[in-house]
């Protein structure tokens, strides 16, 4: 079992629970992931790594309550266990000092690329930060982000904060000499268009894919994706890739296969909850 040391509420529906793990702790990159199966009859399901403290032996993890076993995971408090933490998963990032490295973080994804900027930092890159959501509400780990990036800025889908859409990241581009790019967002098509800005510039852009996945080790292949010619795994090969030579079209198609069971799932466990409560 492992413990809840600390929750904290982020935003509306939006999680962190440090999570008692020392082996975990002791051993996780930026990058990577774990899997989580919150009690016996629950599922697995994958959610990326947000920060260590391997002196406290403690791993961080950031959700949005958007399905049944998420909205599950948020009704635990502080002090309460969760029955299964697999990982490391996933190859960490390739950190080094490239020299000026974008990072834009999209939601609940946020906290995961704040930590890996806070280690390309630490490596000397320079850092341009932004943090994106579809509205000020849903900004989260702005003040950390911020304060270990050069550069700041803050986007969102209808303009209630910082600049509305990503076409701005057109003028850094053009004014600064950028030499990697990395993008962590749950949202496939916003990935997908960074990754169309920056090809023009040859710019290595890499992305952290969040296929639909089950065992999480390779063996399942439900995590397959189409990477330039070849197919890889997403849990073992990836989570990140080289956002120019994935096939965008056919991850967000593949993604959308179970939608109406996920829905259904939730709506069920919402509407027993509210009757058991």
């Amino acid at each position: 079992m492992y413990k809840i040391v600390v929750k904290e509420d982020l935003a509306p529906k939006i999680k962190l629970f440090e999570l008692e793990a020392p082996m975990l702790a002791a051993k996780a990159k930026p990058g990577q992931f774990v899997i989580i199966r919150i009690d016996e009859k629950g599922e697995r399901f994958p959610l990326t790594i947000a920060g260590t403290d391997p002196e406290k032996g403690t791993l961080k993890i950031v959700f949005n309550e958007v399905g049944k076993s998420t909205i599950q995971l948020g009704q635990l408090n502080q002090g309460d266990s969760i029955m299964n933490l697999v990982g490391p998963l996933g190859k960490e990032s390739e950190i080094e000092n490239y020299g000026t490295v974008l990072c834009f973080g999209g939601g609940v994804l946020i906290p995961s690329l704040w930590y890996l900027a806070t280690v390309l930092k630490e490596a000397g890159n320079k850092i341009i930060g932004v943090a994106g959501a579809r509205t000020k509400d849903l900004l989260i780990y702005v003040k950390e982000l911020e304060e270990i990036s050069d550069e700041f800025h803050i986007t969102t889908d209808d303009g209630s904060e910082g600049n509305q859409g990503i076409e701005f990241l057109k003028d850094i581009l053009e004014r600064e000499k950028v030499d990697r790019v990395w993008v962590m967002s749950t949202a496939e098509a916003t990935m997908k268009y960074v990754s169309e800005l920056t090809e023009p510039y040859d710019i290595k852009t890499i992305v952290s894919l969040a296929p639909i996945m089950v065992d999480g080790t390779g063996m399942c292949g439900c995590c397959r994706v189409t990477i330039g010619d070849g197919t890889e795994f997403a849990c073992v090969d990836g989570p990140e890739f080289d956002g120019h030579q994935v096939d965008w079209n056919e991850l967000m198609s593949r993604k959308r296969n179970y939608l109406p069971e996920e829905r259904l799932s939730s709506m069920i466990y919402e509407r027993t909850c509210c009757k058991e409560k």
